[in-house]
């Protein structure tokens, strides 16, 4: 788990090394561990590393392969690394390291961009081939790692964060109105390509990218698995699916534990990481390293789930550590979290998640996290409703129940020369829904879910704040193979007994049953929720500035009449109205735009 950053020239000049650098010096958080940066040609490659697998300096980025044939950087973990290790040493390939970072290159040199067919992981690449002077980017299936670019005429610039890119300068920052309008539709997310920066694109999950010497460059998906039932699994009956489903779990967790450093779990008490900590009980784990975080109450609402967790923690006789937050430390925390922020981002956990890692990263370097459930197997309390229209009613009710707002909403909210001529976040899932692959309303909806809201939503919420602490947070609920199994799994299993049944059914095996048949479980964070004091103080501060005056995002009209009854305007999802404006407000001034 790293951080790269990177430059190519397509004018005949050469790469910017002092840009090069200052990107790298952005992502120190994601890498303390170490820094390199290399340059051949018209590219340069920057680097910054978090020792988690091969410790030595033969595992420091950039690396040259063995043939000093390429180099290349790379972000996230190849979990199968060792198994591939041995198939290309068969197939002749000579190694000097032990790292996955060695693997990933072997493994281009023998199947070119097909290497990513063979990687069990997350991860982000940059390949730079000496003979032909071709870069190569490639990210993971389900976008857990990040890559974002900023192409100008002669120049493309990547790097592991956004606020990386603006480091190196020569941006442009001026927004995005469709990208705006996703993030006011969909609670805060952007769909890949875009972000809030017209300047700056992300590539997509699942996505090679090669770029010749000239500027020319070509993309493909390599990954997307069918929401449709397969001829393998007829008369598979609901215990056969149970069981089908916690075994490719239980693999998708062993799988994780893949690292030369102690691997602990996120634990929030719910179902997802709990059935985590049972697998690694059930795998002989002892003395588990086990966190939670919690808040004080505000306005009637409980701040913390700790009930949960230590049942959970007691049951299995876990090292458990808590991490109780007073709401004073909520607004002193929050800037913070916002400058650790690739992309600004609502949710209320934010905060919590970047306080949680800090502690976290003071006991082990890697984590396993219930990230990706609820999407993967229909946890949230809209997918029966959604399943009970017609697939050709799907996109109504998906916009109806899913969005925050309307189209004529927006046009309330924001200022015309922003507000995009057509309703393009409809027409967006629209678009998505009608594509082939999905056999009923809930396998479309599902998978706009996990393939677009989940990765720039909660993944990248997860992997921002803890890469901000060095931290690296594992995901098994996003193995691939656990995801083609979900896809495939019929939707009445998933639905049943209030949502995630067939998941359910798996850990009432493994689990103590007040676990699995609690009422679902939010990260709350009061003092955000209902905008207490210093929160509200730090809102009205950032929707003065003279920054925000400029910008001139939003209706003066529509400002003021949020702010005079801060906690009164929720979105049709129930989110604070006041506080999704102004964290964009607050993003773009942290990170100066």
């Amino acid at each position: 788990m790293c951080g790269l950053s990177g430059e190519m020239r397509f004018d005949g000049t050469r790469p910017d090394l002092a840009a090069v650098q200052r990107m790298t010096d952005r992502l120190a958080a994601r890498g303390p561990d170490g820094e390199g940066v290399w340059s051949r040609g018209a590219v340069a490659l920057g680097h910054r590393r978090l020792k988690i697998i091969d410790l030595s300096e033969r595992g420091a980025q950039p690396l040259t392969d063995a043939e000093q044939e390429i180099t290349g950087v790379f972000n996230g973990c190849i979990y199968n690394y060792k198994e591939l290790r041995a198939e290309l040493t068969a197939l002749g390939h000579r190694f000097r390291s032990t790292s996955d970072t060695e693997v990933v290159l072997a493994a281009y040199r023998q199947w070119g961009t097909d290497c990513v067919d063979h990687f069990h992981g997350m991860f982000a690449f940059a390949l730079v081939e000496h003979r032909t002077g071709r870069l190569v980017l490639g990210r993971d299936r389900l976008g857990i790692k990040p890559m974002y670019l900023a192409e100008t005429p002669g120049r493309l610039r990547f790097a592991s964060s956004l606020p990386a890119l603006l480091a190196a300068g020569d941006v442009d920052t001026s927004l995005d109105p469709v990208a705006v309008h996703q993030y006011l539709s969909w609670h805060a997310t952007v769909a890949a390509p875009r972000t809030v920066l017209a300047g700056v694109r992300k590539l997509p999950p699942a996505t090679v990218r090669v770029v010749e010497p000239d500027g020319t460059s070509r993309e493909h998906r390599y990954w997307q698995p069918s929401y449709t039932r397969r001829p393998e699994h007829a008369g598979m009956g609901a215990d056969e699916w149970r069981d089908a489903v916690l075994e490719a779990l239980r693999t998708a967790v062993r799988r994780r534990m893949v690292a030369d450093v102690p691997v602990g779990v996120l634990l929030s008490g719910g179902l997802d990481s709990s059935l985590i900590v049972a697998l690694l009980a059930d795998e002989g784990q002892r003395d588990l390293a086990t966190f939670s975080v919690g808040f004080e109450a505000e306005g009637g609402d409980e701040g913390d789930e700790f009930r949960y967790s230590d049942l959970v923690a007691k049951e299995f006789a876990t090292d458990h550590h808590q991490l109780v937050v007073p709401s004073h430390r909520v607004s002193t925390a929050l800037d913070a979290a916002v400058a650790a922020m690739s992309e600004p981002m609502m949710s209320h956990d934010v905060v919590a998640f970047h306080l949680l890692s800090e502690q976290v990263s003071e006991n082990v370097k890697v984590v396993q996290s219930g990230q990706g459930a609820d999407e993967v197997f229909a946890g949230y309390h809209w997918y029966p409703d959604l399943a009970s229209v017609a697939r050709q009613d799907e996109p109504d009710k998906y916009i109806e129940t899913y969005f925050d707002r309307t189209h004529a909403d927006l046009a309330a909210m924001l200022q015309p020369d922003m507000l995009p001529r057509d309703d393009v976040s409809s027409h967006f899932v629209r678009e998505h829904m009608a594509a082939p692959g999905a056999e009923t309303a809930l396998d479309a909806a599902l998978r706009l879910d996990t393939h677009v809201m989940l990765v720039d939503d909660p993944v990248k919420r997860v992997d921002n704040m803890t890469m901000d602490w060095g931290l690296e947070a594992r995901v098994p609920f996003l193995d691939h193979e656990l995801v083609e199994l979900a896809a495939a799994c019929p939707p009445e299993l998933k639905l049943a007994d209030g949502g995630k049944g067939v998941l359910k059914e798996a850990g009432r095996k493994l689990l103590p049953r007040d676990v699995v048949d609690r009422p679902k479980g939010y990260f709350p964070v009061p003092a955000i929720t209902h905008m207490a004091g210093p929160v509200l103080d730090r809102v009205r501060e950032a929707l003065g500035a003279p920054e925000a005056k400029r910008r001139g995002l939003f209706r003066d009209s529509y400002v003021a009449e949020l702010l005079a009854a801060p906690d009164r305007h929720r979105t049709k999802r129930g989110a604070n109205a006041l506080w999704q404006v102004a964290l964009l407000e607050i993003w773009l001034q942290t990170h100066g735009i």
